[in-house]
């Protein structure tokens, strides 16, 4: 009996906050459904390779509107399971300043705060497409993967050293401030808020994704190696060290990829 009451006080809703829980739970249930490939396939696509190298943006911009919606969908499965973890934080604050309302109000908002910063990651998936229209990273990688990949570092290397970089990191790992500054009542406020918020976590992290989407946009190794780096960017104590630390690394083997395709 004594076991069961400990495990009981160990497992309370004070030590896991539900809004926690939920965050959670949405993640492993798009991890899962990455990893499971649960989302259907136009018919010209089925067996190729997602995890090439601009494979998932050749499929759907050769499926015309429903290969462009199958790939926003799955961009947005993939969003939310690289992101939601680590803005565990900003849930449970946004979800603390609402304290003058009732649960089931508290609980719309955050749904509604939760969904947009959701949607406007989704969005994002929009610049892949228009990017692989100009430039075919799937036939670039092909014949000169090596120069991809290495300019892909540079670019990466250059935004992560930058003082944007930085300002935009700074919102993601205190984001408290910014609630406070910006608060706005109702449902359409946690929807303003949201998407305000989302712009410095996409300014925080749009060079890591783009890396991942010239290695493979749907490549799981690369998926969860660049999730990790975000998290501990945006969660941990020696976070803006890490992010320079990246930097410094994706610049030298960046130059170190390219200064070997040299004839």
């Amino acid at each position: 009996m004594r076991t069961r009451e400990s495990l009981r006080k160990r497992f309370t809703r004070r030590r896991i906050p539900a809004v926690a829980l939920v965050t959670y739970v949405i993640a492993l249930l798009a991890w899962a459904a990455i990893i499971g490939r649960w989302f259907p396939m136009p018919e010209s696509a089925r067996g190729s390779q997602l995890s090439d190298p601009g494979a998932p943006e050749t499929m759907a911009l050769s499926n015309g509107p429903t290969g462009v919606a199958l790939y926003l969908f799955m961009w947005g499965a993939m969003m939310i399971a690289m992101m939601y973890p680590s803005s565990v934080p900003l849930f449970r604050l946004y979800y603390g300043t609402l304290e003058e309302t009732t649960k089931a109000g508290r609980w719309a908002r955050v749904a509604a705060f939760m969904g947009t910063y959701a949607l406007m990651w989704m969005l994002t998936g929009v610049i892949p497409l228009v990017v692989n229209v100009v430039v075919p990273i799937a036939a670039i990688a092909r014949e000169h993967g090596t120069l991809l990949v290495g300019s892909a570092l540079l670019l990466l290397a250059v935004y992560q050293l930058s003082p944007y970089k930085y300002r935009c990191l700074r919102y993601c790992r205190s984001p408290l401030g910014f609630l406070m500054g910006h608060h706005r009542p109702g449902i359409r406020g946690a929807v303003r808020m949201s998407w305000q918020f989302s712009v410095f976590c996409i300014g925080c992290c749009w060079a890591l994704f783009a890396f991942v989407v010239v290695v493979g946009s749907m490549n799981i190794v690369w998926m969860a190696l660049i999730a990790v780096v975000l998290s501990l960017e945006r969660t941990v104590a020696w976070g803006e060290r890490l992010a320079y630390a990246v930097g410094i690394l994706a610049g030298a083997a960046g130059i170190a990829l390219i200064v070997i395709t040299i004839p």
